[in-house]
C-alpha cells in the first residue's frame, strides 16, 4: 500500500520495518488492537510521511536549487486522504520487484526479501552464493526500480509474460523455504508456504490457461499434502518412506493431480510441470515399496536436461539408485561432486549416506551423515542425520 501510494519502494520498506518495531512494543504491554492491519498501515504511513519530510529536508539543505519548486509542495499525499487498508497489492509487488530492468537474479532475490520476508541469509543459501554478494544484489535491485520510476500497478498482459518466470520461481523458492526451513528448530515455516500457495492460487486465477502457473500451484499442493505427516509428536524429521500415508491429504493431492494431468496435457511440458508429476507419483503410490520409481527417473531425466539445476542432478542420482541399485546411484553423485554449487552442501553428503546404507557399507554412511549433520543449519535436519548416524553405528555388526 505505501509503495503504491508513495511511489518509494525502499522508503516504504523502512517505513513498514518501523511500524513492525512499534507493534511489537506496543501489543505486548497493550494487547492486540482490533484490527491489527489497519493499525500496522496507519503507523506505517505516518512513519513514511516522517521518512519523506525528512529526506526533502535534507535535499533542500543539500541543494539550494530545489527551491525554486516553492516551501509549500506536497512531499506526501494530504493527511485528510483516506486510506485504504484491506487492499491486497501482495501481486503487484510481485509484479514490480521482477522489473524489466533488473537481472531475473535480481529481481527473484529482491521478492523474496520484500514479498517473501525471507533473510539475506536464507535467499542467498536458496542461490548458493555467499551472503555478502546477496546484499549488494538486492540493494542494487532496489536502487534500480527507484531510478527508474515505475509506477506501482498491476503490468498489462505482454508485462506480465515477460515478468512471469521470474515470478514464479519466486513463489517456488518462498514455497521451498516455507516447506523446509533452512534456519531454525521447526522443520517448516507454515507462514511463508501458506502465502506462497495463497499467491499462486491468485495467479492461477489471473491467468488460468497457463500451463506452468497450473505446475506450480499443483507442486505445491501435492507437496504440501504430506505436510502432517512429515513430523513426528517432538517436531522430529520423518522421511518420506516411513511416513503413514493415511495422514496425507487426500483433497489437496487430489486436486494437484488433476490440476498437473490438464497443465500437461495442454502443454507445453515445463519445469513445475514435471516436478509436480513426480510429487503425483509418490503421492499416490500406496506404499514406498510401490513407488514408481521407473517412471520418477524417466521424469527426473527430462527435467535435468530442462533445468540445468544440481539439486535435481542429485535427486536424479537417487533415483537412479532406487532403479539399478546403490553402486549406479553413488556413480551419478561422484560426477556431481566437481560442480562447485553443490560443494559444502549438506544434501550432497545426506544422498551419499543413503547410498552407502542401501549398499550395506554402515562405516561411509555413518560418515557422510554426520558430514551432512555438521553443514546443515536446519536444527531438525540436523538431529534426524545425526540419529541415522547413531543408530548405524550402534548397530550390531
Amino acid at each position: 500500500m505505501l509503495a503504491r501510494r508513495f511511489g518509494d519502494f525502499a522508503t516504504a520498506e523502512d517505513a513498514v520495518q518501523e511500524a513492525l518495531l512499534d507493534a511489537a512494543t506496543q501489543w505486548s504491554a497493550e494487547g492486540l488492537p482490533d484490527n491489527p492491519r489497519g493499525w500496522l498501515v496507519q503507523v506505517a504511513y505516518r512513519r513514511m510521511i516522517e521518512l519523506v519530510r525528512a529526506e526533502a529536508a535534507r535535499r533542500d539543505r543539500e541543494d539550494r536549487a530545489a527551491r525554486r519548486e516553492g516551501d509549500d509542495r506536497r512531499t506526501a499525499p494530504g493527511a485528510d486522504e483516506p486510506l485504504i487498508t484491506d487492499r491486497d497489492d501482495t501481486l503487484v509487488l510481485l509484479f514490480l520487484c521482477c522489473h524489466p530492468t533488473l537481472s531475473a537474479a535480481s529481481a527473484i532475490a529482491l521478492t523474496l526479501r520484500a514479498v517473501g520476508g525471507l533473510s539475506t541469509a536464507e535467499i542467498a543459501r536458496a542461490f548458493l552464493v555467499p551472503e555478502a554478494t546477496m546484499a549488494q544484489r538486492i540493494s542494487r535491485a532496489k536502487q534500480r526500480i527507484r531510478a527508474s520510476g515505475l509506477p506501482f500497478r498491476m503490468p498489462d498482459e505482454a508485462e506480465r509474460q515477460a515478468r512471469l518466470a521470474a515470478v514464479l520461481h519466486v513463489l517456488y523458492l518462498i514455497f521451498t523455504e516455507g516447506h523446509t526451513a533452512s534456519l531454525g528448530a521447526d522443520l517448516r515455516r507454515l507462514d511463508l508456504s501458506e502465502e506462497a500457495v495463497r499467491l499462486t492460487r491468485a495467479m492461477h486465477a489471473l491467468l488460468p490457461d497457463d500451463s506452468e502457473l497450473t505446475g506450480l500451484l499443483a507442486l505445491m499442493l501435492l507437496t504440501d499434502a504430506r505436510a502432517a505427516a512429515r513430523t513426528g509428536p517432538s517436531g522430529e524429521l520423518i522421511s518420506l518412506a516411513d511416513q503413514d500415508r493415511g495422514r496425507w491429504d487426500g483433497a489437496a493431492i487430489a486436486e494437484g493431480t488433476a490440476l498437473v494431468t490438464g497443465a500437461m496435457a495442454r502443454g507445453p511440458v515445463g519445469p513445475y510441470q514435471l516436478q509436480a508429476a513426480i510429487a503425483a507419483l509418490h503421492d499416490e503410490a500406496p506404499t514406498a515399496a510401490q513407488t514408481d520409481w521407473p517412471q520418477i527417473l524417466a521424469l527426473y531425466q527430462v527435467l535435468e536436461r530442462l533445468s540445468g539445476n544440481p539439486v535435481v542432478s542429485l535427486n536424479r542420482a537417487v533415483a537412479t539408485a532406487m532403479v539399478h541399485g546403490p553402486a549406479a546411484g553413488l556413480d551419478a553423485l561422484a560426477a556431481l561432486a566437481a560442480d562447485p554449487r553443490l560443494a559444502g552442501h549438506h544434501r550432497l553428503d545426506a544422498a551419499r549416506a543413503h547410498l552407502y546404507e542401501m549398499a550395506g557399507d554402515r562405516e561411509a554412511a555413518v560418515a557422510h551423515y554426520r558430514a551432512a549433520a555438521g553443514r546443515t543449519t536446519s536444527l531438525p535436519e540436523q538431529h534426524y542425520l545425526t540419529m541415522r548416524a547413531a543408530r548405524l553405528a550402534s548397530a550390531p555388526g
